[in-house]
C-alpha cells in the first residue's frame, strides 16, 4: 500500500499488542480513536498525562487513545515491552492499550503508518511523520478525521472539538 491510498479504514490494519498477541484494532470500529507514535524518554513523554486524561474524560462515549511505541527519534523509546508498560503505568497511570513497538518511517513502515501517512494535518503536512506523539483522529467509520502536530498537546482546543465532533 502507498502512502497516497487514503481509502478504507485503518482499523483493519494488523498489528501486534505490546505484550504479545493482536492489538485486534477492528475492535475499535464504531469508535474514535487518536492513534499517537509514543516514547518514553523525549521532551513530548509529559503528553502522556493529557492523553491518559482524554481517554478517561470521553472513553464512555466510545473513545480511546491507542498508543504506537517507536524508536526512530533519537532512540527515545529504547526499552522492552515490559519496561514499556511499566514505565508508562508507574509515571503516568496509562489505562489506553498500547501496541508492539514500530517503525513509523522509512522502508520499515509499519503498514498502520502507511495508511496514515498520506493524510494532511491543519497545516498541509502528508508524509513522513515528524516526531514522537504525532496524533491521528480516526472517526467510528475507521477513516482518518484530524492529524495534529508532535507539539499539539492532548488536550488542545482543537484535539478536543475534533474529538467531541467525531463523538456527536
Amino acid at each position: 500500500m502507498t502512502t497516497s491510498d487514503n481509502t478504507g479504514s485503518v482499523l483493519d490494519v494488523e498489528i501486534g499488542a505490546l505484550q504479545g498477541g493482536s492489538a485486534d484494532l477492528s475492535q475499535y470500529a464504531g469508535q474514535v480513536v487518536l492513534i499517537v507514535n509514543v516514547a518514553s524518554k523525549c521532551g513530548l513523554t509529559p503528553q502522556y498525562a493529557g492523553l491518559e486524561r482524554l481517554h478517561e474524560r470521553y472513553a464512555a462515549q466510545g473513545f480511546t487513545v491507542l498508543g504506537v511505541p517507536c524508536n526512530q527519534f533519537l532512540g527515545q523509546e529504547p526499552g522492552s515491552a515490559e519496561e514499556i508498560a511499566e514505565f508508562c503505568s508507574a509515571t503516568y497511570g496509562v489505562t489506553f492499550p498500547l501496541t508492539e513497538k514500530v517503525e513509523v518511517n522509512g522502508e520499515s513502515r509499519h503498514p498502520l503508518y502507511e495508511r496514515l501517512a498520506g493524510y494532511a494535518d491543519a497545516e498541509g503536512h502528508t508524509g513522513d511523520i515528524r516526531w514522537n506523539f504525532e496524533k491521528f483522529l480516526i472517526g467510528r467509520d475507521g477513516t482518518v478525521a484530524a492529524r495534529f502536530s508532535p507539539q499539539t498537546e492532548p488536550e488542545a482546543t482543537e484535539v478536543v472539538a475534533a474529538v467531541e465532533a467525531q463523538l456527536a
